[in-house]
């Protein structure tokens, strides 16, 4: 059995002092809004809270889907590089982006700057990044998608690209047999969500999926609980999202909470419990939530 853990969203706080130059443009929104209601829902308490009870379930590998800044001030990225390794290895941890690590346009060189250990492919010894990456991890195959792509005011959606889309389908081929996951920040679902917080390209994406198959889809950005089913060519494709890793109000979504994927191989087939344990309300604990049994396509 593998187990893996998915967090999200962390929004690392505290937010380091911004220099007046930076708070020009998206950022000066941002930072209003950081000061007038976000720091107070995204808490370290809540965030390093959660860490400890993941790390005491002793997972096989952690995926990580996203968001780890919060304007993608300078400073922040060394931050979240040092939470990373306080959270594993490069070798046990993955990373993809979301859409506040690529908050402005120059905030996409630092992710191979500050993060690229995480976001390596298995043999890769270029400095660069390329997605979708492959890390293949006992009977996974983790592949890494970025939907992190920098937006206007007020936006906050994703996009994969005609290039990236089109890898996707190689990959999924080339790692048939293996119980494919898919790690990507924006939930790839229809166009009833949020326009102004929805993958552009999630149609394109969806027909991959429909043609190539996967076992897991797993994501971020909504800061909520979410089960959705994708099609596949051997039957649904469940598609799971949690809230943020360190929320501490329930007003802009659900409280801190990550998931945990026991998968082993049985007659075949692959098969996954998802056992989501989080925050509650009422002690601040940590504590198992619920527990889901997942028929994975074979």
């Amino acid at each position: 059995m593998f187990v893996l853990a998915h967090l999200s969203d962390p929004h690392l706080a505290p937010l380091p002092p911004p220099r007046l130059t930076e708070l020009v443009g998206k950022r000066a929104l941002g930072y209003v809004n950081w000061r007038r209601k976000r720091h107070k829902i995204h808490r370290t308490e809540q965030l390093d809270a959660l860490v400890r009870d993941l790390k005491a379930q002793a997972p096989d590998h952690v995926a990580v889907t996203g968001d780890l800044v919060n304007l993608a001030l300078d400073a922040e990225f060394a931050q979240a590089r040092a939470w990373l390794h306080r959270l594993g290895s490069p070798h046990d941890v993955t990373l993809v982006p979301g859409n506040h690590d690529a908050y402005v346009p120059a905030a996409l060189a630092a992710h191979a700057a500050y993060w690229h250990d995480f976001m390596r492919e298995d043999g890769a010894n270029s400095p660069s990044l390329r997605f979708p990456f492959v890390r293949r991890r006992a009977p996974l195959a983790l592949i890494g998608l970025s939907s992190a792509v920098p937006t206007g005011p007020f936006m906050a959606t994703g996009r994969l690209g005609a290039e990236q889309i089109g890898r996707l389908e190689q990959v999924l081929g080339d790692c048939a047999g293996r119980c494919r996951v898919i790690l990507i920040h924006h939930p790839p679902l229809g166009p009833r969500r949020d326009r102004f917080k929805r993958l552009v390209d999630a149609a394109e994406l969806r027909a991959v999926l429909r043609r190539c198959g996967a076992e897991l889809v797993l994501h971020g950005h909504h800061h909520v609980h979410a089960l959705e089913w994708l099609d596949g060519p051997a039957g649904p494709i469940p598609a799971l999202g949690v809230p943020s890793a360190s929320a501490a109000d329930d007003r802009d979504g659900d409280l801190a909470a990550y998931n945990l994927y026991r998968i082993e191989e049985c007659d075949g087939a692959w098969h996954c419990t998802a056992v989501t344990r989080g925050m509650r309300a009422d002690s601040g604990e940590v504590v198992a939530l619920a527990q889901r049994d997942l028929t994975l396509p074979a």
